[in-house]
Formats: C-alpha cells, structure tokens, sequence
C-alpha cells in the first residue's frame, strides 16, 4: 500500500520554499499530493483557484510524485478521497508551531487516522511566504530569486496589468 501524504495550503503563490517541501517530501512519500485550497479561511486569494493549481503543476512537474489538487472543504475529507495517511505542513518559525499544533490536534479529533507531520524550511527559503512575494512584486521589485518563472510572469501579468 502507498504511503501518501496530503500537503495543504493555497500556494497564493507557490514559492521555492513549497517547492524544497514537496521535492524533499518526495523523497519520503510514495506521493505527495498538493492540495490546493479555494480558500484560506479569512483571506481572499490574489490568484484563482485555476491560477493557483495551475502554477502549482508548473512548478512541480519534474516531481513524478508530485501530483497537483484543488480543494473545498474540510483537509480531512480530502486527504481520505486522496487516500493519504500523512498531512504534511512546513513549519518556517517557532511562531507557527502554535497555530500549526492546535490544528493538527483537531485534525487527529476529526479523523484519528491522519497523521500530521512537519517539515523545516531549508535556511535559504525560510523568510519567504506567498504573502511578502505578492507585497515585493506589486512593488515592482525582483521576486525572481523566491518563485519559479512561471509564477514571476503571472504576478507581472496579474500586477502590471
């Protein structure tokens, strides 16, 4: 039986720290499956869900298993459509163990097969968040060092235009 995990988040836009995640989960994972979420709870989305998923697969393409999701709803209910065992989450700084831990503690209430586990950044993506790319890039300045080309062009295109 495959051992799949489920990595969440609404990668508004994906960045090189989501993809060092999914490349070194590869690793781990028979698949890891993105889950692409219509939304993040209070927040709007700058990209669709389309753009989102979209972006998501160009950045993760040479991932063979790797594979690209969007999803509405509950996390639980969608890693068990995905058949996963695992919902993995990236953990940037001692400031999201916090919130992270208290939503792995009611995923494990809401389904106590699912297991969460974490992932640190590697140093050099872990300042970056989808959030201060989006502020960088309707500033005008140079994000190419935190997104892959794909994601560069869309923010131009979606910023500029």
């Amino acid at each position: 039986m495959a051992l799949i995990a489920v990595y969440p988040g609404t990668f508004d836009p994906v960045t090189n720290g989501h993809t060092d995640l999914v490349r070194r989960a590869c690793g781990i994972f028979d698949e890891v499956v993105v889950g692409v979420a219509t939304t993040g709870g209070s927040k709007e989305p700058f990209f669709s869900l389309e753009e989102r998923v979209a972006l998501a697969k160009q950045a993760l393409e040479k991932y063979s298993n790797a594979k690209v999701r969007g999803f509405d709803g509950l996390l639980v209910e969608f890693a068990r459509q995905q058949n996963a065992k695992v919902i993995l989450r990236g953990l940037r700084a001692v400031s999201d163990f916090e919130f992270e831990f208290q939503l792995a503690s009611m995923n494990r209430q809401l389904d106590s097969e699912l297991e969460s586990m974490f992932l640190t950044p590697a140093e050099e993506h872990a300042f970056i968040s989808s959030s201060l790319v989006r502020e960088i890039a309707k500033l005008g300045g140079d994000i190419s060092k935190f997104v892959s080309s794909a994601v560069v062009q869309a923010l131009k295109a979606k910023t500029l235009g």
